[in-house]
C-alpha cells in the first residue's frame, strides 16, 4: 500500500516492463440592435475617463467570430480540428486576419502557433501573453479555446478604434496556440510547451496513429524546423512580464452561483498514461477457460480497479507519521480518473487504453499512479498476460499569481457589475479540474486566469454554450484588465 507522504509516493511507475443570483443580462439584444444606445451604458475608468461597453464589438462581432470559427472543421457534421490539420491552419488564418483587424502585427512560429503583437509605448518592456488553444477534440463545442482569443482580440480592437492601443505601458501579444488538446499525437501542450520551453526536441519525432511525425506535419504546413533550430522557439522569461488566459469553466460552479466571470486559484495535475495489455489470441472455441490468456478481460478489470481506487483512495492509500488523514481525504476531493480510449490491435491479441489522473496534490496523484501500477501487475500476473505502463503526459499543479489574480479579480468585478447595473457580491475564486495552456506558461512567467459560465458545465461536446451576454461580458472583462492594469 503506497503511503501518500512517504518517498515510495515519490516513485515511478514500479520497475516491470458565496454568491448571489444577480439579474440575467437582460438589455443585451436591445444594446446589439440599437448600438446608437449602447453611449449610454457607460462606466467611469481610470481618472475619469467614460468608456462605452461597446456591445457591437464585444458582444455582437465576438459571438459571430465564435459562431465562425465553429465552422471551421476537418469533419463534417460536427467541429474536430487537431494539430495543422487543414481546418486548423484555416482557423489560424482567419485568426490573424482579426489580429490584424485589432491593430496587431502578426506572425506564425514554428510550431504553428499564431501570434499578434501591438509594442504599445515601450517596445523593449517586458510584453503581457494573453492565449488560448485553437485546436479542438473530436466532436467539440466551439468555445473551448475559442472564447479565450476572440475575447483578447476584441478587447484590444476597441483599444485600437478609441486611439488607446499605442498607449499601453508595455507590449501585449496574443497567442493562439496550435495544440493544447493533444488529440492528434497524444501530446498535450506541443504549442504552449514550445513557447515556455519545455517541449523536448524528441516532440519533433512522436508519430500519429498514420506513422506521421509532428515534423512532417509542419513541412507539410512549410513550416521547417530542425532540431538545432528547435530551442529558439523558447521565449525569454526576461521578456515576460506574465501570461492570462480567458477559458471556459467546463464546471457548473459559477452557473450554480449565478454569475458570468470567476477567477482561478490553480490548475490541477495531471498524468497520462497508455497502458497495454498482451495476451493470446486463442480461438474462441477451442481453448478451454483455464488455459486462456484473453487480454480484453484482463483489461476490463484493470480498468474497473483504476476506478475503485480513484473512488475510495484512502481504502488503499497508508499514512504514517509525516502524513495524516486529513491529506488523503483532500486528495479524494480533488481526485479525477478516466479511462479516455480503448483500442484492440491486432484483433484482441493486444487491448490498449488511456488513463488520465488528475489532482491537486502532486505527491497524491504520485502515490495513485504507483499504486494503480502495483495493482495492474499484480492483476495481469494472475491473469498471465503482460502489461506495460508508459507515462505519456505529466503536468504538476499550477498555483496561479496572486497579484494577476486580483487584478483579474478586479477586472471581472468592475465587468459584472457595470453591466448588471447594480451592486453585485464578489466574484468566485475556483480551481480549475481541466488543463490548460496556462499551466505550460507557469513555466515561463506567471500565469492568471478568468473563467467564464458555461451551460450545465458541458464541455468537449456539441452541448457545450456560453450566452452571448456572458462572452460580452468576458470581452468587458478583459478590456478593463487591460485599461486598470496596463494603462
Amino acid at each position: 500500500m503506497a503511503s501518500l507522504c512517504s518517498s515510495s509516493a515519490n516513485n515511478q511507475i514500479p520497475l516491470k516492463a458565496h454568491a448571489v443570483a444577480i439579474c440575467p443580462l437582460s438589455f443585451f439584444l436591445v444594446l446589439s440592435l440599437l448600438s446608437a444606445v449602447a453611449s449610454a451604458h457607460i462606466y467611469h475608468g481610470i481618472e475619469g475617463v467614460n468608456h462605452e461597453l461597446f456591445p457591437e464589438i464585444l458582444g455582437v462581432e465576438a459571438v459571430a467570430r465564435l459562431d465562425e470559427l465553429g465552422e471551421v472543421s476537418d469533419a463534417h457534421g460536427y467541429l474536430e480540428r487537431t494539430f495543422l490539420s487543414p481546418s486548423s491552419v484555416r482557423a489560424g488564418n482567419l485568426i490573424r486576419l482579426w489580429m490584424e483587424d485589432a491593430g496587431l502585427t502578426t506572425w506564425v512560429d514554428q510550431m504553428g502557433n499564431v501570434h499578434g503583437r501591438t509594442e504599445g509605448m515601450n517596445s523593449s518592456g517586458k510584453a503581457l501573453l494573453i492565449g488560448s488553444h485553437l485546436d479542438t477534440v473530436i466532436d467539440a463545442g466551439k468555445f473551448d479555446g475559442s472564447l479565450g482569443i476572440v475575447s483578447a482580440l476584441s478587447a484590444l480592437k476597441v483599444l485600437k478604434i478609441t486611439g488607446r492601443l499605442g498607449k499601453l505601458r508595455r507590449p501585449v501579444e496574443v497567442i493562439a496556440f496550435s495544440d493544447e488538446e493533444g488529440v492528434r499525437f497524444q501530446s498535450t501542450f506541443l504549442g504552449s510547451a514550445a513557447i515556455a520551453g519545455i517541449l523536448p526536441v524528441s516532440a519533433l519525432h512522436i508519430r500519429d496513429k498514420s506513422g506521421v511525425t509532428v515534423q512532417d506535419v509542419l513541412r507539410q504546413s512549410s513550416i521547417e524546423i530542425s532540431e538545432e533550430h528547435f530551442s529558439l522557439l523558447k521565449y525569454d522569461p526576461q521578456s515576460v512580464w506574465g501570461y492570462v488566459e480567458v477559458h471556459i469553466e467546463q464546471g457548473p460552479v459559477l452557473e450554480s452561483v449565478g454569475l458570468p466571470l470567476g477567477v482561478v486559484e490553480g490548475i490541477a495535475g495531471q498524468t497520462r498514461l497508455k497502458v497495454t495489455v498482451r495476451g493470446s489470441q486463442g480461438h474462441a472455441g477451442t481453448v478451454p477457460m483455464s488455459m486462456r490468456q484473453d487480454p480484453m478481460p484482463a483489461a476490463a478489470e484493470l480498468i474497473v480497479q483504476l476506478e475503485s481506487l480513484c473512488k475510495h483512495p484512502t481504502d488503499f492509500l497508508s499514512f504514517d507519521s509525516q502524513c495524516n488523514a486529513f491529506k488523503v481525504e483532500s486528495l479524494a476531493r480533488s481526485l479525477v480518473c478516466t479511462v479516455g480510449e480503448i483500442s484492440t490491435w491486432p484483433s484482441a491479441s493486444n487491448v490498449a487504453f488511456t488513463v488520465d489522473i488528475r489532482a491537486m496534490d502532486d505527491i497524491g496523484r504520485e502515490a495513485i499512479i504507483y499504486e494503480l501500477s502495483k495493482l495492474m501487475y499484480q492483476i495481469c500476473d494472475r491473469r498471465s498476460v503482460s502489461c506495460i505502463i508508459e507515462r505519456k503526459h505529466d503536468a504538476n499543479a499550477v498555483k496561479c499569481d496572486t497579484g494577476l489574480s486580483l487584478q483579474l479579480k478586479s477586472a471581472a468585478y468592475s465587468a459584472v457589475k457595470r453591466m448588471a447595473g447594480e451592486d453585485v457580491d464578489d466574484v468566485p475564486v475556483l480551481m480549475s479540474g481541466a488543463g490548460h495552456d496556462a499551466m505550460a506558461m507557469s513555466h515561463l512567467t506567471k500565469v492568471g486566469m478568468l473563467f467564464v459560465r458555461c451551460r450545465g458545465g458541458i464541455s468537449h461536446s456539441p452541448e457545450e454554450h456560453v450566452l452571448d451576454e456572458d462572452v460580452w461580458a468576458a470581452g468587458v472583462a478583459m478590456l478593463s484588465f487591460l485599461l486598470e492594469s496596463h494603462m
